[in-house]
């Protein structure tokens, strides 16, 4: 199993490498749906790809530090992409995942299909 600390590097889309953090999730389930609540600081809507591909969902939030009017005399932020990639399982309607982003959470909706949530029968009168 993958640490939250752990961090690689990769080839970015440009031939450098960058670094990639694993963000910190917090994972929850109920009858309707997987929850998925991912940290993602420094991170906006626009900087955001979330891939299904097969039978799994691929984060990445890209960060690039602001870039001020004067000489970086000295500096611990850096440029780093944060990747998660988990397994979806056969009960999840792909189709209608949803993801939302508000100060540096994403939160990933993961319904369940209609064929596995719980339902109640009606029993008929005879």
């Amino acid at each position: 199993m993958e640490t939250l600390t752990q961090t690689h590097e990769r080839p970015s889309q440009d031939g450098l490498k960058r670094r990639s953090i694993l963000p910190p999730v917090n994972i929850t389930a109920s009858n309707d749906e997987y929850f998925l609540e991912v940290e993602m600081p420094g991170v906006n809507k626009a900087g955001l790809e979330i891939l299904v591909e097969g039978n799994q969902i691929t984060i990445i939030g890209r960060r690039q530090p602001e870039q001020g009017s004067g000489e970086v005399v000295y500096r611990e932020s850096s440029d780093a992409d944060y990747r998660r990639v988990f397994e979806l399982t056969s009960d999840i309607d792909t189709g209608k995942i949803t993801a939302e982003m508000h100060q540096g959470i994403l939160k990933v909706h993961l319904p369940k299909a209609e064929r596995v949530k719980p339902r109640k029968i009606k029993i008929a009168d005879s």
